[in-house]
């Protein structure tokens, strides 16, 4: 009865053929889990010992797939070994080919995730921008669901080159319809590629200035420090000028102060070295020059050059407050008096 059973015809294939087939799937299943299982682990450990963090994210990849797609592995192998009718072996091998991308897909999905995830929170740590990795990320999951996509189609006899087209032409109509949304998106690869800010910068656009909080898509939000949100469209910061103050390594600093008419030139040269000596005792200020300038409407003007060794703006004003105290205090001791806007009204007799 077996052997009758073995060597009858079934569909087309014998009983021993399925049995082959069968064979063929139980096996290929086993040795799939067992790469699942126990391959997968000892690569895990292999991967933990290397300095690149891409094998990592394979295997981690590769854990997430289940067993159900292991099985429609062996299935698409082992029916390869019968021979169905056309239309038969076509919907079989079509259908299987489905569940087989599909979960090659989700394989591919969970690295790019994977990946994104990662250099994301590298990001955060460093550099910024961990939002618009995250959304590149899924940018690239769509693309790889559209390709999957067209590539089944084909499979199925299906032409996808007028499909390809008309979808060409469909978005060159919807580019049209989508411009000012489509020069944001630009916008935002060049802030990412192009790096004029990033996520943690303060930055100065026109009149208005702040934290950059986040980088979209189509805008950026910045805190400013009177602590509202100002929501700026990429394509605006792409086509202004910005100060980004956190790529400053030091602070340059000028300002002036006057003194009265009636200083004499003694005095003048003393006022000097008063300025002088407040900026280099302050710390983390560096004179560059000071200067008697020029005689202005109300006095006699100084001018003040130094540096501040960080960009920290609360340090800056810091080290000017200290300054200003010690020149204060300075002019005090030698009886320098600073000026004030008065008017000296000569009458003349006729």
């Amino acid at each position: 009865m077996l052997e009758s059973f073995l060597t009858t015809s079934y569909f087309g294939n014998t009983g021993w053929e399925y049995f082959f087939a069968a064979a063929v799937f139980l096996v290929t299943l086993a040795v799939l889990q067992l790469f699942r299982l126990y391959i997968v682990t000892v690569l895990e450990r292999l991967a933990a010992k290397t300095q690149t963090h891409w094998d990592d994210l394979i295997i981690e990849a590769l854990q997430g797939v289940s067993w159900r797609g292991y099985s429609w592995i062996a299935l698409f192998i082992a029916l390869k070994f019968l021979t169905f009718h056309n239309l038969v072996e076509q919907l079989l091998q079509g259908l299987i080919l489905v569940f087989v991308v599909y979960y090659v897909v989700k394989f591919v999905h969970r690295f790019i995730g994977l990946a994104a995830q990662r250099e994301a929170s590298r990001r955060k740590e460093g550099e910024g921008q961990s939002s618009f990795v995250l959304i590149l990320g899924r940018i690239a999951q769509g693309v790889v669901w559209v390709i999957a996509f067209l590539l089944v189609l084909a499979n199925f006899g299906v032409e996808i080159t007028p499909l390809i087209a008309s979808l060409g032409v469909g978005g060159i109509a919807i580019a049209f319809a989508l411009q000012n949304i489509l020069e944001d998106l630009f916008s935002s690869f060049s802030i990412y590629f192009d790096k004029p800010f990033e996520e943690g910068d303060y930055i100065v656009i026109g009149a208005d200035s702040g934290t950059v909080e986040h980088i979209g898509l189509k805008t950026t939000r910045i805190r400013t420090l009177q602590g509202e949100q100002l929501v700026v469209s990429n394509r605006e910061l792409t086509s202004t000028r910005i100060n980004n103050y956190k790529r400053m390594k030091e602070r340059r600093v000028s300002f002036s102060i006057g003194v009265e008419y009636g200083t004499t030139n003694a005095k003048l040269k003393k006022a000097g070295a008063i300025i002088a000596a407040a900026v280099s005792s302050t710390p983390h200020c560096r004179l560059d020059r000071q200067h008697f300038k020029a005689f202005g409407d109300f006095a006699l003007i100084f001018e003040v050059v130094y540096y501040v060794d960080t960009r920290d703006y609360t340090t800056f004003m810091d080290c000017q407050q200290e300054i200003n105290f010690k020149i204060k205090e300075g002019f005090s001791k030698a009886k320098i008096e600073m000026a004030f806007p008065t008017q000296t009204i000569h009458l003349k007799k006729g």
